[in-house]
């Protein structure tokens, strides 16, 4: 057993993780959620002698295979040629910066926080939201990425699932759409990934031509900035002055307002009907062809997909297997199955 031997509490030597645990204590907020109060897991484990469950809970998404594959995955923009577009893995990285920054001011977990971040967009499609659209529609029960996310560290990660604390799960489930998470920290990483992929896009759009700084709405650049920092700071800087002790995160109104704003402005000239847009159709086809290719021949998918469909539908384990995949595989697997190869000629 490893043991901090400088540090002795009523003659009880404590571990490494027990330290840490009570600094955790003694210097987060009260309205932190410490790791020594975590819920817990679905499956009992030993406890880490050196992390704590929540630190335990960054590293296993951290080094799982659905994490690496985001960087393949689309944010926005399909196929970009340039370098610097955001794919989905630097999107996380970037909801994780500005989430850990909040979080670090308000005295909150950032251990929890970033392990929320890293895993929030695990079951996001090929394709970005585009993907996620079609298997929507595909589906029986239908698909949204963050019941997806939830799957893959609760099921699909190393075959058995990461067996993730409630709050990492609770926070990667309602990352998005009408529940709050429970903890503050889950709180902070639902406002971090809007204020993210607001500003992120607008500097993609930008780059891309689709917009230019003179297209942005007037009002709402008053409010929140003409740069890409300024805006990000603006927004930062408020939801810390109106969460500081308070019992939920939020943003002031007018802050708000401007935010929301502008992100219906992104809808309306970026998201839908742009011109960087218009391959949409053509990667709706290409998901569609391929999960209806595998549903019709279930005994083409890969030996692990098919181990497990007798504990699922065909239709759970084909949305699993289409939803996993990244832009690029997918592409070469729909070339593979319904494009004819060249003929190879021989000269006589």
């Amino acid at each position: 057993m490893w043991y901090i031997n400088t540090l002795t509490i009523g003659g009880i030597k404590l571990t490494f993780r027990e330290k840490y645990e009570l600094n955790e204590i003694n210097n987060l907020s009260p309205k932190a959620c410490a790791a020594v109060n975590s819920r817990g897991r679905i499956r009992p484990e030993d406890q880490c002698q050196i992390r704590t469950c929540f630190q335990r809970d960054r590293d296993r998404i951290l080094h799982s295979k659905s994490f690496r594959r985001l960087k393949h995955k689309t944010q926005v923009f399909i196929s970009p040629t340039g370098d610097h577009y955001r794919t989905r893995l630097t999107h996380t990285l970037e909801v994780s910066q500005i989430a850990r920054t909040m979080g670090r001011t308000l005295g909150l977990n950032e251990d929890l926080i970033e392990a929320i971040a890293l895993g929030h967009d695990l079951g996001h499609t090929p394709f970005g939201h585009a993907g996620e659209e079609v298997l929507n529609k595909l589906m029986p029960a239908g698909f949204k990425h963050n019941e997806q996310s939830l799957r893959v560290v609760d099921v699909l990660s190393g075959g058995t699932g990461l067996n993730c604390t409630l709050e990492v799960r609770d926070g990667i489930l309602n990352h998005t759409g009408p529940i709050t998470p429970f903890t503050l920290e889950g709180q902070i990483v639902k406002l971090a990934d809007r204020i993210a992929y607001i500003n992120h896009d607008i500097d993609d759009a930008i780059r891309g031509g689709i917009l230019t700084p003179q297209m942005l709405p007037a009002a709402e650049i008053d409010i929140l900035g003409n740069t890409h920092s300024k805006r990000i700071n603006t927004m930062v800087t408020d939801v810390i002055c109106s969460s500081y002790n308070e019992d939920s995160i939020i943003m002031s109104n007018r802050v708000s307002q401007a935010m929301n704003s502008l992100r219906d402005f992104m809808f309306e000239n970026v998201y839908v009907g742009s011109r960087a847009k218009v391959e949409e159709q053509k990667v709706q086809e290409v998901i569609c062809k391929v999960y209806n290719y595998y549903m019709d021949k279930t005994a083409r998918l890969p030996d692990e997909e098919q181990q497990r469909l007798a504990d699922d539908s065909s239709h759970i384990i084909v949305g699993d297997y289409i939803s996993g995949m990244t832009d690029r595989y997918i592409l070469m697997l729909y070339k593979t199955l319904f494009l004819p190869e060249p003929w190879p000629l021989f000269e006589l």
